[in-house]
C-alpha cells in the first residue's frame, strides 16, 4: 500500500446520487449548485469527506455510469465551472471530494467507441476489446455483435451498452487477446491516467473507482489488475501524494497490495455484510447472526495486515435502504457499529434520517430493483420534501409518498432522532483515535446468534471497548477489561458485576479501557 493522505484517518464520507440530492433549477433534477448549497448541512452532520456518483456527461442508461465524456459534467447537472466551485467551497470547510472515476468501461456513445467501430485501423481501434469475427463471441463475458462496419464482436462490462476499454489479458488464449503491455492496452490507460490528471488538478481530492478489479481480463488472482494499479499508484504519488483512491473491489488484501487506501465491503461476494443489514434475519434486526461476519471481516483484516482501511457503507445507490430490513432504535444501534469501526464510515445520503426503500417504482436509468433507494432527498415538509419547484411527475424518481415520511428538518430540532444520534456518535468518534480509521479493533464476542457484538478498539495505549446489543434480550458479558469511563451510550447504562457487566437489550456503548 502506498503512503496515506493523513485526512483519511479521520474521514467520515457522506455519499451523494446528484440526482435525487437537491435541485437549484426547478427542472426535477438534482445538480451541483445543490451539493454546493448543503455543503453546510453534511459539515454540520460530522460528516468532511464526500463521495458524489458519476457526474460526467453520460445518455444515463445506468445513471452516469455509462460515460460519454470523461471530461465534462452532465449538462443537468451544471457545468464544469459549478464542479470546481463546489470543490473549492468543500475545501473552506475543511472537507475532501471525491469522484466516481469509470475506468472499466463507457457508454457506447463515447465519441472512442464510435471510432472503435470503424473498419479502417485507427487511433482507437484497440481502445475496446474487439473479437476478430462477428461469429466469434468472447467466451465468459457478454457482448455487442453486428453494431457496425467492423468485423467483430465487441466486450461488455455490465449492460450491453457499456463496452469493456481494453486493459488486456494477463493470460491471452485467443489471437484477438492483447498482452497488458501491448500498444492498445497501454494506450487506454494513458488516456485514463489523463483523465485522472484533469480532475486532480481542477481540486478534485481522489476518487472512488468503479469495478476496479475488472480491468484486466483472463486475470489470475487478479495479478494483472493489482499491477496495472501500482503503475498508475506510482505516478500519483509523484504527482499528486494527497489525492485519495477508494476501490469497490471488496478483497482488500489485493486492492490494497494494487495502491488503494481502502476497499469497500460490497452487498455480494463473501463478505457477509448482508449478514448485518439486508436478509430474512439481519443482525441489526434483533435476532439474527453477525459471527460469519465477524469471521471474514477478520479474515480480510489479517490480510490487509490489520491496517484498518476496510469501509463499511450504510447503504449506497445499489442496494436496499437500511431502513428496509431495521427499523426504530436499531437504526441507531447499526449507525453505533458503522461509526465504531476501523476504516472510514460512509453514509448514504438521506441514511441519516432513515429514508425509507420506496417499493413499487418504475425502473429509472438502469436502476430496476435499485430504483427505490434512489428517490429524493426529504429536506422538509414543504412541496416535494423541498428537494424541487418542478411539479410531482417532472421529478427524476418521485418523493416518497408516505406521509409521515421523515425530514432533515424536524430530525434536526429533534434531540432523540435518528440524525441526532449519528451526530452525536460522529463526535464521538472524531474525539477518540481509537475510534477513528486507524484504530485496531479485537472482537471479545462475535454476535453469534443474536448475542452482543463486543470488542476493543486500540490506538497507541488507548483502548475504547464497544458494546451493541441489538437483542431484546439483556446479556451478561465477562471481560478482563476494567471500564474507566463510559464516553457514549444509547439506552440503559450497563451494569458492573464484578469481572462481568449486564447491557441491556437494544442498546450500546463505548467506555474507555
Amino acid at each position: 500500500m502506498s503512503k496515506r493522505p493523513e485526512w483519511l484517518d479521520n474521514a467520515v464520507f457522506y455519499e451523494i446520487y446528484p440526482q435525487s440530492f437537491l435541485d437549484t433549477d426547478g427542472d426535477g433534477i438534482g445538480n451541483i449548485n445543490g451539493i454546493t448549497e448543503k455543503l453546510a448541512y453534511i459539515k454540520e452532520l460530522g460528516c468532511n469527506a464526500i463521495w458524489i456518483n458519476p457526474c460526467f456527461d453520460s445518455p444515463f442508461g445506468d445513471a452516469g455510469y455509462d460515460v460519454a465524456d470523461y471530461y465534462k459534467v452532465a449538462p443537468r447537472y451544471g457545468t464544469n465551472d459549478d464542479l470546481v466551485r463546489m470543490f473549492e467551497e468543500a475545501h473552506k470547510l475543511g472537507m475532501h471530494v471525491l469522484l466516481d472515476l469509470v475506468p472499466g468501461h463507457t457508454s457506447w456513445n463515447h465519441p472512442w467507441f464510435k471510432e472503435s467501430m470503424k473498419p479502417g485501423k485507427n487511433e482507437y481501434t484497440d481502445r475496446y476489446i474487439w473479437t476478430d469475427s462477428v461469429w466469434e463471441e468472447p467466451k465468459g463475458y457478454g457482448s455487442l455483435r453486428g453494431i457496425s462496419d467492423r468485423d467483430g464482436s465487441c466486450v461488455v462490462n455490465f449492460f450491453s451498452h457499456q463496452p469493456a476499454l481494453n486493459y488486456g489479458f494477463y493470460k491471452p488464449d485467443r489471437p484477438w487477446q492483447q498482452a497488458m503491455d501491448a500498444e492498445g492496452p497501454m494506450a487506454t490507460r494513458k488516456a485514463m491516467m489523463d483523465v485522472i490528471r484533469f480532475w486532480l488538478s481542477k481540486g478534485c481530492d481522489g476518487f472512488r473507482v468503479d469495478m476496479a478489479g475488472s480491468l484486466v481480463k483472463n486475470d489470475e488472482d487478479s495479478k494483472g489488475t493489482i499491477a496495472l494499479w501500482q503503475d498508475v499508484r506510482k505516478i500519483l504519488d509523484e504527482e499528486f501524494p494527497n489525492a485519495a483512491f477508494v476501490s469497490e473491489w471488496g478483497e482488500p488484501d489485493k486492492s490494497l497490495r494494487g495502491g488503494f487506501h481502502m476497499d469497500f465491503l460490497l452487498h455480494f461476494g463473501p463478505s457477509h455484510y448482508n449478514d448485518l443489514f439486508r436478509c430474512e434475519k439481519p443482525y441489526f434486526g434483533g435476532d439474527g447472526d453477525a459471527s460469519e461476519f465477524v469471521k471474514k471481516y477478520m479474515e480480510n483484516y489479517r490480510k490487509s495486515e490489520k491496517k484498518g482501511l476496510i469501509c463499511i457503507p450504510s447503504s449506497n445507490h445499489d442496494m436496499e435502504r437500511l431502513a428496509y430490513y431495521i427499523k426504530g432504535d436499531r437504526l441507531k444501534l447499526a449507525f453505533a457499529f458503522l461509526l465504531s469501526m476501523p476504516g472510514a464510515p460512509y453514509i448514504y445520503y438521506g441514511d441519516e434520517i432513515g429514508m425509507r426503500y420506496i417499493e413499487g417504482l418504475t425502473s429509472k436509468e438502469g436502476g430496476y430493483n435499485r430504483t427505490g433507494a434512489r428517490s429524493p432527498m426529504q429536506w422538509d415538509d414543504s412541496e416535494n420534501a423541498g428537494f424541487s419547484s418542478a411539479s410531482a411527475d417532472k421529478l427524476y424518481i418521485p418523493i416518497d409518498p408516505d406521509v409521515s415520511r421523515p425530514t432533515a428538518k424536524a430530525q434536526m430540532t429533534d434531540d432523540n432522532s435518528l440524525r441526532s444520534e449519528i451526530k452525536k456518535l460522529i463526535a464521538v468518534r472524531q474525539s477518540y483515535k481509537p475510534l477513528q480509521s486507524l484504530g485496531e479493533i479485537d472482537f471479545i464476542t462475535d454476535g453469534a446468534s443474536g448475542e452482543p457484538l463486543v470488542y476493543v478498539r486500540t490506538f497507541s495505549d488507548e483502548k475504547i471497548l464497544v458494546v451493541i446489543n441489538p437483542s431484546d434480550k439483556a446479556a451478561e458479558i465477562r471481560s478482563e477489561h476494567k471500564m474507566s469511563e463510559l464516553i457514549y451510550c444509547f439506552g440503559k447504562e450497563p451494569e458492573i458485576k464484578g469481572e462481568s457487566f449486564i447491557v441491556n437489550g437494544v442498546s450500546a456503548f463505548f467506555a474507555k479501557l
